[in-house]
């Protein structure tokens, strides 16, 4: 895979940021991130996590391995969560292939879509489109990039207000209604049977596919502190990424300090903390939330469980 080069990422200043994205858009000179980073990140943290090393995206993980508050353990090989699918190399697709997919779904926007490209997969496979909405995380990014003004970008992200707008996204995943069904419907396909092994996505597979994970975990019986340290390993799964791009805006003169990305970047105990005070607001408890917000019922949770633990 092939990074633009910053000359000419002018032409494309549409950057990768939509909720759980980041600007990819001049990943410039410097080299794309390839299946290294993730196979790095899987030494680093061996426990049960177990990586999909793929030379077109960084953060493709099973959820499985990780134990339930009673002892017992999610299995491997049924759900699967990553980031965008559309720049895979011919291994990636076999690698894929490997893991007997049913169904993939795709949390990103349209916008998303039409920039970036579609899902390239395995032949057979058909992406199911979920789009959850970013609260303008995408456009004012890409407004703040393409000024290539300094001052600009530290009104629009400086000063804690990309910090804000994500705490605001992440209170959205549980106030926006589109967005729960969108979330409930992934977890009734899992349920059911009717689409696993699935793995869902967004385009850096950590704020959207962040939620989707932890709720999964939750649901299931896994511990909340659990479920949290799988939320926070996007950080390092995506590190050598991430700062890739930092680097290639700078290089390319399209910032003069990319480091006010890094809360975009990030995912961050206080966001995924920003969301579940939300859940206590609304619902009072994360089984309400899962009950009465997405409207799992008794049934279906049972049937996520018997499916996903073993």
């Amino acid at each position: 895979m092939r990074a633009l080069p910053v000359r000419r990422a002018t032409a494309v200043v549409t950057a990768t940021v939509v909720l759980g994205g980041l600007p990819t858009l001049a990943a410039a000179d410097a080299p794309a991130a390839s299946a290294t980073s993730a196979s790095a990140s899987q030494h680093a943290h061996p426990g049960p996590v177990r990586a999909v090393p793929l030379q077109g995206a960084v953060n493709v993980r099973d959820l499985g391995g990780h134990r339930t508050s009673d002892g017992r353990r999610v299995r491997y090989g049924q759900v699967f969560r990553g980031d965008a699918l559309g720049r895979l190399a011919d291994a990636d697709l076999a690698a894929l292939s490997a893991l007997d997919l049913r169904t993939v779904v795709d949390f990103r926007t349209p916008e998303e879509v039409a920039r970036d490209g579609a899902d390239r997969l395995p032949g057979g496979l058909v992406p199911t489109a979920r789009p959850v909405a970013d609260l303008g995380l995408y456009a004012t990014t890409t407004t703040a990039i393409a000024s290539k003004d300094p001052v600009r970008q530290r009104e629009l992200l400086g000063g804690g207000k990309a910090e804000r707008l994500m705490r605001d996204i992440y209170r959205a995943f549980v106030t926006d209604e589109a967005g729960r069904r969108q979330f409930a419907a992934t977890a009734r396909d899992i349920a059911h049977g009717k689409g696993a092994p699935l793995l869902f996505h967004c385009t850096s597979g950590k704020d959207r596919t962040g939620w989707m994970g932890y709720l999964l975990l939750r649901a299931v019986g896994v511990p909340s502190r659990t479920a949290e340290r799988d939320y926070l390993l996007s950080n390092a799964y995506r590190a050598e990424a991430d700062r890739k791009v930092r680097e290639g805006l700078k290089q390319g003169g399209f910032m003069e300090n990319p480091e006010l990305l890094v809360p975009l970047q990030e995912v961050r105990a206080d966001y995924l903390g920003a969301a579940l005070n939300q859940v206590r607001k609304d619902y009072g408890t994360f089984h309400a939330y899962l009950t009465e917000g997405l409207g799992l019922d008794a049934r279906t949770l049972a049937r996520l469980r018997a499916r996903l633990v073993r």
